[in-house]
């Protein structure tokens, strides 16, 4: 399923979750592929959307990391997960979800292969991923899944919803760029990719260059 862009801004978080966890008016900081990171002062959240499911018609979407303690960086390196998780499930992966409690397991799955690539979940606030230095922890994550074969190309390059959600994931891995510019960057790129050449032709650039030609043009 290709998740239309804002997806998550119009299905946020069950009530029973906002209000056992206490983040209601969270802010969406990314939201990419029905997968999004959110923050609410000291906390941050990453957020995923399940796959329709005609056993589980209700789950909504779900948490998968929750950090009590969060500074600018530890939300980064969410933003960061979220965008690379998107752009593998825009292209083609899924993000099969486990619910325990108030939160769930994910588990990424590679459509080429059918196996389990990586696993995320939450862990006792007392260890794990909620320990000191879980922004790195996140990083880790992040180098684990760029680490990963390359994902395809996403099903229709010429859907220009989706093509935005894979520009928007890329550009959201320059952690020098916040959501808004990153958005107004994807936006360009989309343009560039979107219209006719110098020659009247089609253009050809592949994301990633559509993007750096938009970061050129300022």
């Amino acid at each position: 399923m290709a998740f239309t862009a804002g997806y998550l801004a119009e299905h946020p978080l069950p009530p029973g979750i906002v209000g056992a966890l206490g983040l209601g008016g969270y802010q969406l900081l990314a939201d990419v592929g029905g997968v999004g990171a959110g923050r609410l002062g000291p906390q941050a959240f990453l957020l995923v959307a399940p796959d329709p499911d005609p056993a589980l018609p209700d789950a909504g979407t779900q948490i998968v990391l929750h950090h009590t303690r969060a500074d600018d960086r530890a939300a980064a390196a969410y933003v960061a997960l979220a965008a690379e998780l998107g752009y593998r499930r825009l292209s083609g992966w899924r993000l099969a979800l486990e619910r325990h409690g108030l939160r769930s397991k994910a588990r990424l799955v590679d459509p080429a292969t059918g196996g389990v690539s990586l696993v995320i979940e939450d862990r006792h606030p007392r260890g794990g991923l909620f320990s000191r230095g879980f922004d790195q922890t996140a990083s880790g994550l992040v180098a684990r899944l760029r680490a990963l074969p390359a994902p395809g190309p996403p099903p229709d390059l010429a859907d220009p919803e989706l093509m935005r959600g894979v520009l928007l994931a890329l550009a959201l891995r320059d952690d020098t760029l916040g959501g808004a510019e990153a958005a107004e960057l994807a936006d360009r790129a989309l343009t560039l990719m979107t219209t006719s050449g110098p020659d009247g032709g089609q253009r050809t650039l592949d994301p990633p260059a559509a993007l750096e030609a938009a970061r050129a043009q300022g």
